[in-house]
């Protein structure tokens, strides 16, 4: 049996294939000490997202599933603390005493009462699926002796071995609570465990990369339908207006009656059989505005040609895109999708189109990390591409380009994805060389351009400094 684990901060779960199949690149082994060592035992600890595998050598290996800082410790033998991780960039991990890992919660009613009832503090494990139980029961308003009564309910229930896998919004979470509707049931936790990665990790990821190409497309299915309105809006009013070679021919055929002098005058339109105002300019003569109209007209018909062709092209881009969102509905899997976007080139085009943007682009640990071109890239990555959660990130007191982690709805912002950006932001300014550089941070929604200041300048209104050392993208 093989134990796999993802613990990345935006998806965090293991799971326990009897078959693996190791890809021939991009690997390596870790814990090369215990490759070949024989367990002696599992155990989980006490209240606390934490395992432990016990080797015959006395070597001992701790998974810690704390969510966005999950990772793997490895304890020698005799050893109180890791002497490797998994995940070394969760330097805190590194003084976790393993005698301390298990937590003592005392679970009695005179505890509970002593409270005065507090969910957290009695018992601190408590996930979100098992609060909103309680605040669905009225467990807030309720009296400590009903509170008891309905802490004594969930705590039966959670220590019931009867795992379902909810779908909340886009998120699939594992629940030991009665669930109406579950995509899966069983009394396994192994079996349970496979199937949560498999929706977390395969079909999440899927329908995550499915739905972010179906956005794409009904975007820009929203943009040319609203191009298509305003150039059709257009082309009727360019032709019900009078044109100017008409207006040209009229003033032609009336030189005789009109003054320069004049700025407007009445005159017979014999292509409406109607008298029509024709306005005129003041010092220039007749045949003077006669020949602006004409060319006027000129200029006028290939603005019409290049409407119409603009128009043309707009439409089959609409129908091309209602075309790909109908077959894009019908992929149910990772290898249709594959093929779906490499028979549209799609990935060519948004190369090209990434090109065109003003920000290079990074992925740390499953979030979004924008970096800045130039200063006017900056002031266009402020403007157009931050949301007011995301992160804002700048070397402090310098010139050098603006950095933004993106928000990622449920999640807060990992330190370690923090630290890796802040390196960014000080490679990306004068701080480059630098063995050790500041750099501020803060919610966008605390920065803000003030007009007439020069490109990628910014007034922050409330920061935090962090230090780091500069470090680019191949310093990974």
């Amino acid at each position: 049996m093989y134990i796999r684990a993802n613990l990345l901060p935006v998806i965090s779960c293991i799971s326990f294939p009897l078959e693996f199949k190791r890809s021939k690149r991009n690997t390596i082994s870790l814990f090369p000490v215990i490759i070949g060592q024989e367990i002696k035992g599992i155990k989980v600890f006490q209240f606390e997202r934490a395992l432990r595998i016990d080797l015959l050598s006395g070597d001992c290996l701790v998974f810690k599933l704390h969510g966005t800082r999950s990772n793997v410790l490895f304890y020698p033998k005799d050893s109180l603390f890791p002497s490797i991780l998994f995940r070394n960039e969760l330097k805190d991990d590194w003084n976790i005493n393993l005698l301390e890992i298990d937590v003592q919660l005392d679970l009695s009613v005179g505890h509970f009462q002593a409270l005065e009832g507090n969910a957290s503090k009695f018992l601190p494990t408590l996930g979100k699926i098992p609060r909103d139980w309680l605040k669905n029961k009225g467990y807030i308003e309720a009296d400590v002796q009903s509170k008891w009564s309905l802490m004594e309910e969930l705590m039966d229930m959670l220590n019931v071995p009867h795992y379902a896998i909810i779908r909340e919004e886009k998120e699939f979470n594992l629940t030991l609570l009665p669930a109406e509707n579950p995509i899966f049931e069983s009394s396994d936790p192994v079996e349970a465990c496979n199937e949560l990665f498999r929706y977390r990790v395969v079909i999440q990821a899927f329908e995550k990369e499915k739905n972010q190409w179906q956005k794409s497309f009904e975007e820009q299915k929203k943009r040319t339908k609203a191009y298509i309105q305003k150039t059709t809006e257009k082309l009727e009013e360019l032709e019900s207006a009078t044109s100017p070679g008409q207006i040209a021919d009229i003033i032609m055929a009336n030189l005789h009656q009109i003054s320069n002098e004049v700025e407007e005058i009445v005159l017979f339109n014999f292509y409406t059989n109607k008298d029509e105002i024709i306005k005129l300019k003041r010092g220039l003569s007749p045949q003077k505005v006669a020949e602006n109209l004409y060319r006027k007209s000129k200029n006028r018909k290939k603005e019409l040609d290049q409407l119409y062709q603009n128009l043309e092209e707009k439409e089959e881009i609409l129908l091309q895109l209602e075309d790909w969102l109908d077959e894009l509905a019908k992929v149910n899997n990772f290898r249709e999708l594959k093929e779906f976007v490499k028979s549209k080139q799609l990935l060519e085009k948004q190369k090209v189109k990434e090109e065109q943007v003003p920000y290079k682009r990074f992925e740390v640990e499953g979030f979004d990390v924008l970096v800045g071109k130039s200063a006017k890239a900056n002031d266009e990555l402020l403007r157009r591409y931050a949301w007011k959660e995301d992160l804002w990130l700048h070397a402090k007191d310098v010139s050098g380009s603006h950095v933004l982690i993106k928000f990622r709805s449920g999640l807060n912002y990992p330190k370690t994805v923090l630290e890796r950006a802040a390196e960014l932001a000080a490679f990306y300014s004068k701080y480059k060389n630098e063995s050790l550089a500041p750099v501020i941070y803060t919610s966008v929604k605390f920065v803000r351009k003030v007009k007439g200041t020069p490109p990628g300048a910014v007034m922050v209104d409330k920061e935090n400094v962090l230090l780091v050392t500069p470090k680019g993208p191949t310093n990974e």
